[in-house]
């Protein structure tokens, strides 16, 4: 038996592609040239890789990319020459100011900055930071405090908090046996060669913009010659502090920020600041 097969008509379907409208459209980011186009190595969450930025957006706006050279040491960031687009210098741990200094005295005329953490900075290096900055040489300090050893597992700092669990102290940081933490930004201020210093965080927007603005100041001032100015920046370790991204920026605002308040510690004299210029 046949059947007629009914097939139905077939159709084509006409498609409009959109039309875009010619709007202006208000750059509102981009990534700064002056950092390499790769991926970073830092943990998720890292409080390293957007310091880095900062530093870069500061460089770039003010147009001082071949005036700059930086200093990393050891520590999570011993490999900020591979995303930092300017001259950079590796230093042994702890000793990245006495090469600055070397640097600084050499070409006075550069921007120089060491990049360092606390276990770098506040442990096998305080001596040089401490004798670089009562010198007042005229160098620009980033020191990331996240109070731990961050590269070697997250042992205990000199800037680990009191009760604060970490490798080498499981069951808190015992002030009786360890000491206090140490408030390298207010130990340093003390010093007559500190001109500028200042602790900052960037675990939420508005903080963030402050601490490019501290960023922005520490290099302007080298322009005045008059000292060290050091920016302490408050920072999260996800991964050794065993939290999530989110939750180790509440640790910061609940209790890092009680240990380590924000904010300036020692700002320069307004008859200091006459002579300087803005480079952009």
């Amino acid at each position: 038996m046949q059947t007629e097969e009914h097939l139905l008509p077939t159709t084509a379907l006409e498609v409009q592609a959109p039309v875009c409208q010619e709007e202006e459209y208000e750059l509102v980011y981009h990534k700064p040239e002056t950092m390499v186009d790769v991926s970073m190595h830092y943990c998720p969450g890292c409080a390293h890789s957007l310091v880095h930025k900062l530093i870069m957006e500061v460089v770039e706006d003010m147009d001082i990319q071949e005036k700059t050279i930086g200093i990393a040491p050891v520590g999570c960031s011993v490999f900020a020459y591979d995303y930092m687009n300017i001259d950079m210098q590796e230093a042994a741990h702890g000793r990245a100011c006495a090469v600055a200094t070397a640097i600084k005295r050499l070409m006075p005329e550069k921007y120089v900055f060491t990049y360092q953490g606390d276990g770098d900075l506040a442990a096998i290096g305080i001596a040089e930071t401490l004798h670089a900055i009562n010198r007042g040489e005229n160098i620009l300090i980033v020191f990331m405090n996240n109070a731990v050893y961050g590269m070697t597992s997250g042992q205990m700092a000199p800037t680990t908090l009191a009760g604060m669990k970490t490798t080498t102290s499981p069951d808190g940081r015992d002030t009786s046996f360890y000491g206090s933490p140490i408030k390298v930004a207010e130990l340093m201020a003390q010093l007559p060669g500190a001109f500028y210093v200042t602790r900052q965080a960037v675990n939420s927007a508005n903080a963030v913009r402050r601490t490019k603005k501290a960023l922005q100041h520490a290099f302007q001032y080298q322009q005045l010659h008059k000292g060290t100015c050091l920016v302490e920046i408050i920072g999260n370790c996800p991964s050794n502090w065993k939290m999530t991204p989110l939750e180790a920026s509440k640790f910061i605002d609940e209790e890092m920020v009680k240990t380590f308040p924000l904010g300036d510690i020692k700002l320069p004299r307004a008859e200091d600041l006459k002579n300087i210029r803005e480079e952009n």
